[in-house]
């Protein structure tokens, strides 16, 4: 039972943390963008724990299990994405809005801002949904709390954790949690790798295909898995609102900076720890209490954490991999539950249904919202076979959907308001349809894999064709995305009065 208490102190502490700073809220800026106030080292430890989720815990993991390291893939695609944000990071922090649909209505209009809202809801609750069976998974390990019970449990802990204090709490507890992750993959990943024979034993134990570029698969595969990620982190919105959480232009870039060697060194230990330890329980005998079958390999980092004293983890270091679990877990499932309720609250109560609404009534909204988002989330469990497909489509659903209208705002001068709606409704759509005929088809029409190809080609597509074919925009549509450092909360004001 040591190992519930541990996680039920520790989700103690992030609680008590999340109450305390609620106290300090005091209107919309405080509960959606911390104040803007954050500091580099903050924005770090966030960033990282909003990334490195249950798409990496559980779904990243198990791939590497099964691949090896071709799953790397999967991550750089987060990695090349990141590097890419480096350079626009200040850019973003400079317009200071407080979601990616004001950017898309101040550059687009307000169809921009209501599709932009409708992907981000999507695409959100749904790795929200998989943040809640990930919680499953860990207390049905560690007190044998039944799994559907396990997922209700976390639903709620996570939805009441992000109503109380919104940004302040999220980007409070993240410099635990990130120090927890990064702490545990690292201990854990060289321990297994010593304590099973090095190299000279997986050099025998795994596949030769493991440790080759695309593994058994091709390079459209790669590009597979590689596409998602990067167009997700590139169209991210919980990014954004965290650049616009930043104290300032240059907080945000440094913070970039020391990010993308954060997820490069984390994911790889992950990649590592899920490979080493699965090669050692999936050979045990099925009847070990022990074995791990090729279907459960999406629990190896918490079955390591939970029996890894087999492969040479003291308890000490199953203990504090179990708290990553947990923070991961809770990090990811604050922040992109934030992210649509803010949307809501923002894009649609405020913009279309109440402007004049006080600071009060916008917090009050808000936290409603993030309880109505949280049971939309666990409904969405139902929906799909496993955790990975629920990551890809959900990341299928913002890169194809978001990320090229979003993007082309700011490196395109020439695209048009009627190219970059219609791109967002291109991407959504399509991701949508195949979803939708993939659910009903007892084989899937496109893997999941693969329909970040066709959705994301299309939404490029008619972002280009439409652009070309439509009159320019006016100067002063596009000038304030290239701008020196200036104010645009009026430019967004008049923007709203000339679509209204």
């Amino acid at each position: 039972m040591i190992f519930f208490y541990v996680v039920l102190g520790y989700l103690g502490l992030l609680m008590f943390i999340s109450i305390r700073k609620s106290l300090f809220i005091k209107n919309q800026e405080d509960f959606m963008v911390a104040g803007r106030s954050v500091p580099t080292y903050k924005l770090v430890g966030t960033l990282l724990c909003t990334w490195i989720g249950s798409g990496s815990l559980l779904a990243g993991a198990g791939l590497a299990a099964r691949v090896g390291f071709a799953e790397l893939w999967m991550a750089a695609g987060a990695w090349i994405g990141i590097i890419i944000v480096f350079f626009l990071a200040a850019r973003v922090r400079r317009i200071a809005q407080f979601t990616v649909p004001d950017i898309l209505e101040l550059r687009y209009n307000k169809w921009a801002r209501i599709l932009g809202t409708i992907v981000i809801v999507i695409a959100y609750t749904t790795i929200v949904g998989y943040q809640f069976r990930g919680g499953g998974f860990v207390l049905n390990l560690v007190a044998d709390i039944p799994e559907w019970q396990g997922v209700i449990l976390t639903a709620i802990f996570i939805i009441a954790f992000t109503a109380f204090a919104g940004m302040l709490s999220i980007v409070s507890v993240d410099i635990i949690n990130g120090a927890v992750i990064t702490a545990a993959v690292l201990i854990a990943a060289p321990l297994v790798f010593f304590n099973l024979g090095g190299a000279e034993h997986f050099s025998v134990a795994l596949d030769p295909s493991y440790f080759t570029v695309f593994g058994e698969y091709n390079f459209l595969w790669a590009m597979g898995v590689f596409f998602p990620t990067f167009l997700l982190l590139l169209g991210e919105s919980n990014m954004y609102q965290k650049f616009f959480s930043a104290r300032d232009e240059k907080s945000a870039k440094t913070a970039v900076g020391w990010w993308v060697v954060g997820t490069i060194v984390v994911e790889t230990a992950i990649a590592s720890l899920a490979i080493f330890a699965f090669s050692h329980f999936n050979s045990l005998s099925p009847d070990s209490s022990f074995f791990l079958a090729v279907e459960q390999s999406e629990r190896i980092i918490l079955h390591t954490a939970r029996f890894g004293t087999e492969v040479g983890i003291p308890l000490v270091g199953g203990l504090l991999l179990i708290m990553a679990a947990v923070a991961i877990i809770t990090s990811t499932g604050n922040s992109f539950l934030l992210a649509p309720s803010t949307n809501l609250t923002r894009d649609i109560y405020q913009r279309f249904v109440n402007p004049q609404a006080t600071d009060k009534q916008m917090v009050v909204f808000q936290r409603i919202m993030v309880l109505v988002l949280g049971i939309f989330a666990y409904l969405l469990l139902t929906q799909f076979r496993t955790i990975l497909d629920m990551a890809f489509t959900a990341y299928t659903m913002v890169g194809a959907g978001l990320t090229p209208a979003l993007l082309a705002a700011f490196l395109w001068k020439r695209v048009t308001t009627a190219g970059g709606v219609a791109s967002i409704a291109t991407g959504m759509g399509m991701t949508l349809l195949i979803t939708l005929v993939n659910g009903i088809m007892e084989e899937p029409l496109i893997a999941t894999s693969y329909i970040v190809i066709p959705a994301a080609s299309a939404s490029v597509l008619v972002l280009i064709v439409v652009s070309l074919l439509t009159k320019p925009d006016p100067k002063e549509k596009w000038e304030k995305f290239y701008a020196k450092p200036v104010s645009l909360a009026k430019a967004i004001e008049e923007q709203q009065q000339k679509d209204a």
